[in-house]
């Protein structure tokens, strides 16, 4: 089975991963690189973690470094910023599944674990999905911060995980925690979603380890 899985520079996605390495053949990484609402730090962070991921026995040969600022300044430029953090990872989402039918993946590995960020709420989570037709793993949803932390320090991602990063200043102040999916379909019919996701993945560069 080969799987795609989008993976930030923090905790939780990293371990998500981790947790597939013996089921899948191949896991293929995604990230999106939010540039110039974070630094190079996020980035540099992420391959860090790819490559030590390889080294505990994750079957990966490859990932894809995917730039996502032009995105995120289109949808913080027109459609309601509440909303961004929902739109953020229904982007990505798309990102990934465009990946995952070139390279013949089955499914998508997320870190989402329930409530712990506005992007992570049952409502929010249920409609970012459906962005996507792929399946949408995500092994953490029901675990404690307390537990995730104490996986990631068992396969010793923790240390390069809370390396310092410049965060995202794309947040908004008062995320949405209860999007509507209708409400999101309509915000996002005032951009071209497919032009954005056509130019994010011809810009992406491609790691491999």
């Amino acid at each position: 089975m080969k799987l795609v899985s989008l993976m930030s520079s923090g905790i939780d996605s990293p371990i998500a991963t981790y947790l597939f390495s013996k089921k899948a053949e191949e896991i293929i990484l995604i990230h999106a690189y939010n540039k110039p609402f974070t630094d190079n730090r996020e980035k540099e962070n992420f391959i860090r973690l790819g490559k030590h991921l390889k080294t505990q026995g994750v079957p990966i040969k490859k990932a894809y470094i995917v730039p996502h600022g032009a995105t995120l300044t289109a949808y913080q430029q027109i459609c309601e910023r509440r909303f961004t953090c929902v739109f953020c990872k229904r982007m990505m989402l798309r990102y990934a599944e465009k990946i995952a039918e070139q390279k013949h993946a089955e499914a998508i590995i997320m870190g989402d674990s329930l409530g712990q960020v506005a992007s992570q709420t049952l409502q929010n989570i249920r409609v970012i999905e459906q962005a996507v037709d792929l399946p949408v793993l995500r092994p953490l949803i029901g675990l404690d911060k307390e537990d995730i932390v104490q996986i990631a320090k068992d396969i010793k991602t923790y240390d390069f995980s809370i390396v310092p990063s410049g965060g995202c200043t794309a947040t908004p102040d008062k995320p949405a925690t209860k999007a509507v999916q209708e409400q999101i379909v309509a915000e996002e019919k005032k951009i071209d979603v497919d032009e954005l996701v056509r130019q994010a993945l011809q810009n992406a560069s491609i790691v491999k380890f």
